[in-house]
């Protein structure tokens, strides 16, 4: 056989893993972005809830009042900003906490936000970028499940 020919042969043939490269499955790192953005979206939006557990869910009645609402339905804000993102860090009920967390976002959106929703800043960016972060992200994690990160499992019903 001729070598140019062995040469083109070797070019083209898949690139076997050398036994020094990661042992790191696909599986396991789609598993550990799931982990990062539960946790991501998680924190951030329990964040706000503690802030509530100290300040009160006042302005949140005052604006559900003003559009017509009980203003009751403020303490709701708890589940959406609390009990949810606590599920979602754990990886316990995710999807279902995620889409709490979707109709938590949808409800400060309408209730808040409706001003700047196609508002940008003075630098460019989307005046509720980080809202919208919030929204998309728990979507996101709607869409994904928890992943086997998780107390649920892989195979929990709603991760």
């Amino acid at each position: 056989m001729n070598t140019q020919a062995v040469a083109a042969n070797a070019a083209r043939a898949p690139i076997a893993p050398s036994q020094a490269s990661s042992s790191v499955s696909p599986a396991t790192l789609d598993d550990a972005g799931k982990l990062l953005l539960r946790l991501a979206i998680g924190v951030l939006v329990l964040l706000h809830g503690i802030f509530k557990i100290s300040a009160g869910v006042g302005f949140v009645s005052a604006m559900l009042m003003k559009a017509g609402l009980p203003g009751g339905l403020a303490y709701l804000v708890y589940v959406g900003e609390i009990v949810a993102p606590l599920l979602m860090i754990a990886g316990f009920w995710t999807r279902a906490a995620a889409g709490v967390v979707v109709i938590n976002m949808l409800a400060a959106f309408g209730l808040v936000h409706m001003a700047d929703l196609f508002a940008l800043t003075k630098q460019g960016g989307w005046a509720l970028e980080l809202q919208g972060l919030y929204l998309f992200g728990a979507l996101a994690v709607v869409l994904l499940g928890a992943g086997r990160f998780s107390l649920g499992g892989l195979r929990g019903r709603w991760n």
